[in-house]
């Protein structure tokens, strides 16, 4: 029930990564990144496929060798989603997959080598509509730009993103985004800051290496949040020692916690004491797991007493209030005369979830036929 946030997003030039638009106000794509071996086509394929169900929007592939390069031509006709290959050096595994349909080449210019191999990349990119990532990390600076800065800084991360930004400026192709990732928080935030006054390109946002799934996710939310509540950054992904599905989750969560962009169901619960007349936590866990196939956007606010309990339910979508062996149900802000049985809260809940998404969705469906 509440309204997105008046972010003011920073103008930037629109590209297309397949079908996924990229900046210029488009909605913030979330991505992650496969961590099979792409020569493993099957397992590759079933991880894809397990992203798509929790909403990725892009998926980045590394392709190293010519053999993960025709792995990638048979994951590709399998799979719907479009798919970025992450590729270094080898300007020969770029042009081969882009033969195969790639939707976007993460590489950077720079590291191609000759002049004719940057060129023939580019004139194949252009070709066939085929925009590119430049990904700048503060832990792969070039090693002039290490010597005269002498360790990363928000500057040397900047230069090295001009320096490729300004081969294809010469080259006349501007269908690319750009990322300049670090480990650390606050020089990923400057570096972005920095680089988003000099370029019109969309901007990848990243917090690279950062961790394991609960210090990864809170390093992310911070300096991506950081950066999102400004207007900067047009696609994000969270960079996470864990399943890629969680990085799709935790990108989620925090454009929903913005309110800049709403996916799935939005949970609202409270810590616990001794005053919760109901097992919250455990309600709670089992309702993510249980509702993950819900996309409608959706509050439902599960508190375990009257104390927060009715303020927050009046202005959720559904919202349950703790009561002593029944709980009081609200739906749309209003106080229903159902109750809840503690007992068997969980089914109940996830029952009247389904039904509201399910009304939500056809009343949107409705709208549209509308329009």
């Amino acid at each position: 029930m509440h309204n997105e946030t008046p972010i003011v997003r920073r103008k930037s030039k629109r590209i297309y990564v397949g079908n996924v638009p990229i900046g210029d106000g488009a909605p913030i794509a979330v991505q992650s990144m496969t961590n099979t071996r792409t020569t493993d086509v099957e397992a590759t394929v079933k991880q894809i496929e397990s992203l798509q169900r929790v909403g990725v929007d892009i998926v980045r592939v590394s392709v190293p060798t010519m053999e993960a390069a025709e792995a990638f031509k048979l994951i590709k006709q399998r799979v719907s989603v479009p798919l970025v290959a992450d590729i270094h050096f080898d300007y020969r595994i770029a042009l081969q997959v882009a033969e195969y349909g790639v939707d976007c080449l993460r590489i950077n210019p720079g590291n191609i080598g000759r002049e004719d191999r940057i060129r023939a990349v580019v004139d194949c990119a252009r070709d066939k509509n085929i925009p590119i990532r430049i990904g700048i990390n503060g832990g792969s600076l070039e090693k002039d730009i290490q010597e005269k800065y002498g360790e990363p800084t928000p500057e040397a991360l900047v230069e090295s993103a001009l320096r490729h930004v300004e081969i294809l400026d010469r080259m006349n192709f501007d269908a690319f985004k750009v990322s300049v990732k670090a480990s650390d928080v606050f020089l990923a935030v400057q570096s972005y800051r920095l680089l988003a006054k000099q370029i019109e390109q969309p901007l990848h946002l990243g917090i690279t290496e950062a961790g394991g799934a609960r210090s990864g996710s809170v390093k992310s939310a911070i300096g991506l949040g950081m950066l999102l509540a400004e207007g900067i950054g047009d696609t994000l992904r969270i960079s996470l020692a864990a399943d890629p599905v969680e990085e799709v989750k935790v990108g989620f969560d925090i454009l929903k916690a913005l309110r800049i962009r709403s996916r799935g169901i939005n949970f609202i619960a409270c810590p616990t004491c001794s005053r919760q007349e109901f097992d919250v936590i455990g309600t709670v866990n089992a309702l993510e797991q249980r509702l993950e196939d819900i996309i409608t956007p959706m509050d439902v606010s599960i508190i375990g007493c009257v104390v927060n309990g009715p303020g927050e339910a009046l202005v959720s979508d559904i919202g349950v209030t703790g009561g002593h062996n029944k709980s009081g149900y609200y739906e749309n802000g209003e106080r229903q005369k159902e109750r809840f049985d503690n007992e068997n809260m969980i089914d109940q809940l996830e029952a009247k979830i389904r039904a509201r998404a399910s009304m939500l969705d056809k009343s949107k469906r409705i709208d549209i036929s509308q329009d």
